[in-house]
């Protein structure tokens, strides 16, 4: 909530912040300028003290609801009650489950829904595998990604430009699904970058794990004891192979000698026997050892969802929480080996890494020897996201004595702790979820337009969303008089409350409060941004 405060005050609002008492940041909020109502439970008379008022047809004094708590249920039950109490309340959410999020709009009205680990994980994902080619964004209801076609998975929802042909790209070019552009947009990225190094430990290697190489080489020295006992046993006692071999490793195995066998063997033979016997009982013991440390000595949890073999090359995430969950989706995606560690077993993100079938260590990752069951010391990158700076900041140091060449990235709401850390100790960069969720929420409650710019060559395109105004040149025009090549491309529309349409038809007509997500350069923006604002001395109807 600090983050949020920061920004909508920062950016001119008057905030009026309603947090529990208990709150490390109470304090900090009131000092901020905002009006501090400390409860511990929200009704529907404390909504009306801080300004969701409406009467008798007029608005609320207070302009939008932001709700922050990590409850979903609490905060649907809170946006439910302000619509009831005012049914033109703009409400920004922010929801952990993306499903129900999707929900809200069609139950609230004039809803914003925002998934803070949604927003925050791609910018994770692209300091752990050094990617600047990829831009994400959220237009139309969805989560995009912008970039090379190469990338980007199939279907493309459209070209965006060809930067292919010369040094002066051609930016939405006429056939939008022309497949010489190499900058497109979709809904997510190819599996292209490395194979699955990293293999899952099931109930088949839990049962390898028990024949580790302690077991193998015991084995083997078995073998080749019941081996040369078969060649002496056939050779020198003129025994048939298939008893000379029951008699060997019967020996071997400590299981006993047939006397009958060896009444009439040379002594030499009979001391020979006893000895590969007390040797056999030696072994026996050493392997019965093994296999009971193998059982009892490593957890279940390690044995059912460990990690396989000598990781290399690989992402470690420390902290499977909400966020740590998404950023495992999106790795699994582009198909990136990946290990997770999390002390909490019931963590989102440890059950995530179950359906995705990713290993996951349980343990606690500020500790030395959890990070070397998740191979730090061969991994590519570390990304300390757990919910404590202090946690992240001791995985991060002892993942860099392990490791030094690793890229770290820590995740750190402490905007001072942070930079003192990256300046003086050097463990890597650091992100704060607060600060990259609050910009959005910002953005959205004071209903600005936010533009998401996506290189193309040496040339930008913006993509955004518009609101066509009562009164304005394009209310009544069809959307395919919008579209100008090389300048500007309608991608979807949503008519009021309802869900975005990612293919309208051309010759469908705009009207006063539609909202249409574009794809444009600043002069073709521009000139749409004219068209949908309302004109001067014109009156809506």
């Amino acid at each position: 909530m600090l983050r949020v405060v920061t920004e909508l005050v920062g950016s001119g609002e008057r905030v009026t912040a309603i947090v529990n008492p208990a709150s490390r940041h109470f304090e900090r909020i009131g000092e901020l300028g905002a009006t501090v109502m400390g409860v511990r439970v929200i009704s529907e008379a404390l909504l009306r003290r801080a300004g969701v008022d409406a009467q008798d047809g007029q608005p609320s004094t207070a302009r939008a609801l932001v709700l922050l708590d990590t409850d979903d249920v609490h905060n649907v039950h809170t946006a439910l009650t302000a619509r009831d109490m005012d049914p033109e309340l703009r409400i920004i959410v922010q929801m952990v489950n993306p499903r129900l999020g999707k929900q809200l709009n069609s139950l609230l009205g004039d809803c914003v829904v925002i998934n803070g680990p949604s927003l925050a994980a791609p910018a994770f994902v692209s300091d752990a595998l050094e990617d600047d080619e990829l831009t994400w964004l959220d237009l139309g209801g969805r989560r995009l990604v912008a970039g090379q076609a190469d990338l980007i998975r199939e279907p493309h929802l459209t070209v965006l430009a060809d930067t292919s042909s010369s040094a002066t790209p051609e930016l939405l070019p006429t056939a939008s699904f022309d497949p010489d552009g190499d900058i497109v947009l979709g809904t997510g990225v190819r599996t292209i970058w490395r194979s699955r190094d990293v293999r899952r430990a099931g109930w088949l290697m839990a049962t390898l794990d028990i024949f580790d190489g302690r077991v193998r080489r015991i084995a083997a020295v078995m073998a080749f004891l019941v081996a040369a006992g078969t060649a002496v046993t056939h050779f020198v006692g003129g025994i048939e192979w298939w008893r000379a071999i029951y008699l060997a490793a019967g020996t071997v195995t400590a299981a006993g000698i047939d006397d009958d066998a060896f009444s009439g063997a040379d002594p030499w033979v009979k001391v020979v026997a006893v000895a590969v016997q007390l040797t056999g009982i030696v072994l026996m013991a050493l392997l019965t050892a093994v296999v009971v440390d193998s059982l009892i000595g490593a957890r279940l949890s390690r044995i059912i969802g460990g990690v396989r073999g000598r990781p290399r090359n690989h992402v470690v995430v420390c902290g499977l929480g909400t966020v740590g969950a998404r950023v495992l989706e999106i790795l699994s995606e582009r198909g990136v080996a990946v290990v997770g560690v999390e002390q909490d077993e019931d963590a989102p993100g440890v059950q995530t890494a179950h359906r995705l079938r990713i290993p996951v260590v349980i343990g606690d990752s500020s500790n030395e020897e959890t990070l070397r069951s998740a191979g730090v010391q061969r991994c590519q990158s570390v990304l300390a996201i757990t919910d404590g700076d202090i946690t992240n900041l001791e995985s991060a140091m002892v993942a860099r004595d392990l490791n030094p060449d690793a890229r770290i990235t820590m995740r750190m709401f402490d905007h001072d702790l942070a930079q003192r850390v990256e300046r003086r100790l050097g463990l890597g960069h650091s992100r704060s979820v607060s600060m990259l969720v609050g910009p959005a929420i910002a953005a959205a409650v004071a209903n600005r337009r936010s533009q998401v710019t996506v290189p193309a060559g040496r040339r930008v395109l913006l993509l955004t969303e518009v609101t066509v105004e009562a009164g304005s040149i394009a209310s009544g025009l069809r959307l395919g008089e919008l579209d100008e090549s090389g300048g500007l491309r309608v991608l979807a529309r949503q008519d009021g409350g309802e869900p975005w349409d990612w293919k309208p038809a051309p010759d469908r007509k705009l009207e006063p409060g539609d909202r249409i997500a574009v794809a444009g350069t600043r002069s073709g923006l521009a000139r749409l941004l004219l068209a949908t604002r309302a004109q001067q001395g014109s009156t809506a109807s």
